[in-house]
């Protein structure tokens, strides 16, 4: 984030995260004993203010967001990932804080340090530092999960490809981008969010023509069998966020048109089964967005490292069905990380999502099944907020809707779960929810027995308590006259 003034803003941002519950401290690093996590953010943001003392610097906070794609990294991997990411770009002696933030539909942390060298009062060298930055996260990322760039480039390259559109293709599919070298028109740079990774020489790849091989035979088999099994509706997925300035490298730009996509059922099958990846080609530079059709497809075969012509292996519009339905990108990937097991689930999922707004309800081809559950965490989630909101009706992610066969179910919003409502919180607590009425009174008929045995200890408390404020034992009067006539009777 943008450099901010010396007093430490991004301190005060976050501690007022912690105050409100959306936000967690975990980590302060490099303070002395005196600051710690019980110090205020006043206390804080002086001691940063302290070994910021440089005239020349009238910026010195450092402010940086470490995002996730929805959760798929828990607080304590995001952490770990934001000590190393700091060692990496240099500020690891550096004092800084870690705070998590779960106010989002993406699990993140947002790290604030001083750009002020603490042992020597200089100011730390920013120049290209959004570049360092996605280079100081890819080493972290190897370093503790094995994800290598450099190894994925390589295997990238050894794939069998017949031009040099479709190794930019195949770079662009996995997050790389081919550029011409500025200092030797032989040469091609791959570049990843805008960071050097790796140097080719164009003049030493190895092209060859995919023809009709027994690979080729097989992947149209395997079209023509699910091409009956899911839906070949193509629909387009229009990505606003570079107009929106949402992206920190975009400006806002109202005339930029949307990055588009086209996306099916059929299409993420085959990626998730086979490793097929069918990407369309389409000439968006002069027509409207609205009237786009792809005019061709290439089809990524991972599985043996192959790219292939598309109509080599089967006519487009033999295999697609493409419609004027759009969605947008967001909506897209959100809607992807639903667990929907079934049509019922689908089902439910899109009257929700009606409900939410009548005027943009994606089309039912637009979601897909998918057999993925969410973790212990997510779902442990999900049932503690869904039963609070049972007793509370107050929860603005926590939806309850009934289906066509009359079963509940409960979706969250914002950990993108939807599921049978009995499933979730247990036969109890669903009988509960369905009978409200006669558990009402069931708990009255509870609570008058436990009135009518206070009352009944109450009285016999008086009693006993009278007794003894007459000198007696604290029995019952009538009980010792009748003994003392029974002694004189018997004597």
């Amino acid at each position: 984030m943008e450099p901010a003034g010396s007093g430490f803003p991004g301190v005060q941002y976050n501690d007022k995260k912690v105050e409100k519950g959306s936000g967690e401290l975990m980590l302060m690093k490099n303070f002395p004993s005196i600051v710690n996590e019980n110090s205020s953010q006043q206390e804080v943001r002086e001691y940063l203010r302290s070994v910021s003392n440089n005239e020349r610097v009238k910026k010195p906070q450092f402010h940086a967001v470490i995002s996730t794609k929805f959760r798929e990294h828990t607080k304590e991997e995001l952490t770990s990932i934001a000590e190393n990411f700091m060692d990496e770009l240099g500020y690891g002696k550096q004092p800084f804080i870690v705070v998590f933030h779960n106010d989002t539909e993406n699990h993140h942390v947002h790290i604030v340090s001083t750009r002020v060298n603490k042992q020597t009062g200089k100011k730390i060298n920013d120049s290209f530092e959004k570049l360092k930055a996605q280079q100081a996260l890819s080493r972290t990322m190897e370093k503790l999960y094995g994800l290598s760039t450099q190894e994925q480039i390589e295997k990238l390259l050894g794939y069998r490809y017949s031009s040099l559109k479709q190794l930019e293709l195949l770079l662009e599919r996995n997050g790389f981008r081919l550029s011409p070298n500025r200092n030797d028109e032989g040469a091609l740079d791959i570049l990843k969010n805008g960071a050097w990774e790796k140097t080719i020489n164009a003049a030493g790849l190895n092209f060859s023509s995919q023809k009709k091989d027994s690979r080729a035979w097989q992947l149209k088999a395997i079209l023509l069998k699910y091409k009956e099994l899911y839906s070949c509706k193509v629909f387009r997925i229009e990505d606003h966020r570079a107009q929106e300035g949402v992206l920190p490298e975009e400006k806002y730009n109202e005339n930029r048109k949307p990055e588009i996509d086209f996306e099916s059922e059929l299409q993420k099958k085959l990626r998730d089964i086979f490793g097929i990846d069918i990407v369309f080609h389409t000439s968006n530079k002069e027509i409207p967005a609205v009237d786009l059709r792809p005019f061709g497809y290439t089809m990524i075969d991972h599985k043996t490292g192959s790219i292939y012509k598309g109509s080599e292996i089967m006519k487009m519009n033999e295999l697609f069905e493409f419609t004027s339905d759009v969605i947008d990108k967001r909506l897209f990937e959100i809607l992807k990380d639903y667990n929907i097991a079934d049509e019922a689930s689908k089902k439910v999922l899109l009257e929700h999502l009606k409900r939410q707004n009548p005027d943009h309800v994606p089309k039912s081809f637009m979601l897909f099944e998918t057999k993925k559950r969410k973790n212990k965490e997510i779902f442990g989630s999900v049932r503690n907020e869904v039963k609070q909101y049972l007793r509370t009706q107050d929860s603005k992610d926590v939806h309850i809707i009934k289906s066509e066969d009359g079963k509940f179910y409960a979706i969250h919003s914002k950990l993108h779960y939807v599921g049978e409502l009995e499933q979730l919180i247990g036969e109890k607590d669903y009988q509960r929810f369905l009978n409200p009425a006669e558990n009402h009174q069931q708990v009255s008929v509870i609570q008058n027995e436990r009135l009518a045995k206070e009352l009944n200890r109450s009285i016999d408390d008086l009693i006993f308590q009278f007794s003894r404020s007459s000198g007696g034992t604290g029995k019952d009067p009538g009980e010792e006259e009748h003994k003392k006539r029974r002694k004189k009777k018997n004597r």
